[in-house]
């Protein structure tokens, strides 16, 4: 639609209210959809990190593995030079050569309880390495379902809202050619500046919405004559009188209802 000279204050008050709703429900929308994608990439990260804990856990095994095949083979040889030290003792000539080899049999000995403590040790870490990975796989496996719950949760926001989304943003556009301009920029400089992104609100109990700074009686029947654009000179934002605001705020429902 074109621009009309002849357009009321009421007439641009109601547009500009109708563009908030609008512009408002745009928000809500990409609130909702803000959070997900957030969630959706922590819980991959926690899936992948739980992944990356399962395999250096993996490796930690096998490295203890290693260990006590390793030992287990420093026993065997143990028991094999002290096979052939006993047997070497049966034929000693003196006791320098009976003292020598005796003692290379109790060095193997201890050898070979050294290596049993080490693989009682080693036995003992993979127990507790088997009961982290056994709770890790719990939790990977919870939070896999999480997320793809999470996904489909996203997945289905997104069908849902992205062709209100569009809709909505186009709908925006037309409703911005039915103000001025100037009152254009105003509003976008105001929900850009203000929280919520709410640069029109209807006077509710005194003040205007969300604040609590009370609007004198004068000031609120001057809003409610829709004659002229009145802001709030504590936040900036434009105000329209609660009836008005009701009365749009009907007619976008049933806007919203069609998208």
């Amino acid at each position: 639609m074109a621009k009309s000279k002849e357009v009321t204050v009421e007439e641009r008050l109601r547009a500009l209210y109708d563009l908030q709703l609008i512009d408002s429900r745009i928000d809500e929308i990409r609130n909702v959809r803000g959070e997900l994608p957030l969630e959706v990439r922590d819980l991959e990260d926690e899936v992948a990190g739980l992944h990356t804990r399962l395999e250096k856990l993996d490796t930690s095994l096998e490295a203890l593995d290693e260990e006590i095949k390793s030992k287990k083979n420093l026993i065997e040889e143990a028991k094999s030079l002290i096979k052939k030290y006993s047997a070497q003792l049966k034929n000693v000539s003196n006791n320098r050569e009976y003292n020598s080899l005796t003692k290379e049999v109790e060095f193997q000995e201890l050898e070979i309880q050294l290596a049993e403590k080490h693989i009682n040790e080693f036995k003992a870490q993979i127990e507790q390495k088997k009961e982290v990975i056994s709770q890790t796989k719990e939790r990977s496996k919870e939070r896999q379902a999480h997320l793809k719950h999470k996904k489909s949760e996203l997945d289905a926001i997104l069908a849902e809202t992205e062709k209100e989304e569009l809709a909505l943003i186009k709908k925006s556009e037309e409703y911005k050619t039915l103000i001025e301009e100037r009152l254009v920029k105003a509003y976008v400089r105001i929900r850009s500046n203000v929280k919520n992104g709410l640069a029109v609100v209807p006077v509710e109990r005194g003040a205007s919405g969300g604040s609590f700074f009370t609007i004198p009686p004068q000031i609120i029947m001057e809003i409610a004559s829709r004659k002229k654009i009145i802001t709030d000179e504590h936040s900036g934002r434009i105000l329209v009188d609660e009836a008005l605001a009701t009365e749009q705020k009907e007619k976008m429902e049933k806007l919203f209802a069609k998208f």
